[in-house]
């Protein structure tokens, strides 16, 4: 396969997903554009615990301080992949998308643009962790470029 100019990554820092992070980079060349896709799961959004936020106010500062934290990972983890693509000369662009990992995948394939998509591999049952479920047969239909899996690391 000639060497992609567009990598689409989906990536959200898990052992997973940084082993896609080193497979797409492995692909890269002076000039490639990486553009990172991280999605946060909606089940975010039930993370309230009503039981104990029982008045709005604390609802209200609950949610703000959940939001500021996950946006403060999703920076995080940009200015880390930031960081590792300018020490190698690769133009780097990220997207954050709220909502299932499935949909907001699809919906930027439909963008197009890309000449390969970088996905980790499936987390091992025994492994602990959050399971994205990106790779479904679904997804796999929708790509119309190459697709790399990397394998979740030992």
């Amino acid at each position: 396969m000639k060497k992609p100019k567009r990598i689409l990554l989906a990536s959200h820092g898990s052992p997973g997903a940084r082993a896609a992070e080193r497979l797409a980079l492995s692909y890269c060349q002076r000039g490639t554009r990486l553009e990172h896709l991280i999605v946060v799961p909606e089940f975010w959004k039930g993370m309230m615990g009503d039981d104990w936020l029982n008045n709005i106010m604390t609802r209200e500062i609950f949610k703000d301080y959940m939001e500021s934290t996950l946006q403060e990972e999703v920076r995080r983890e940009c200015r880390r992949l930031d960081r590792e693509t300018r020490k190698r000369g690769i133009r780097y662009d990220f997207e954050m998308a709220f909502g299932k990992p499935v949909e907001c995948l699809l919906a930027r394939l439909k963008h197009g643009g890309v000449d390969l998509v970088v996905l980790g591999g499936l987390r091992p049952k025994d492994r602990s962790g959050y399971r994205s479920r990106m790779l479904t047969d679904e997804v796999l239909r929708a790509i119309k470029v190459p697709i790399l899996i990397a394998p979740y690391p030992k």
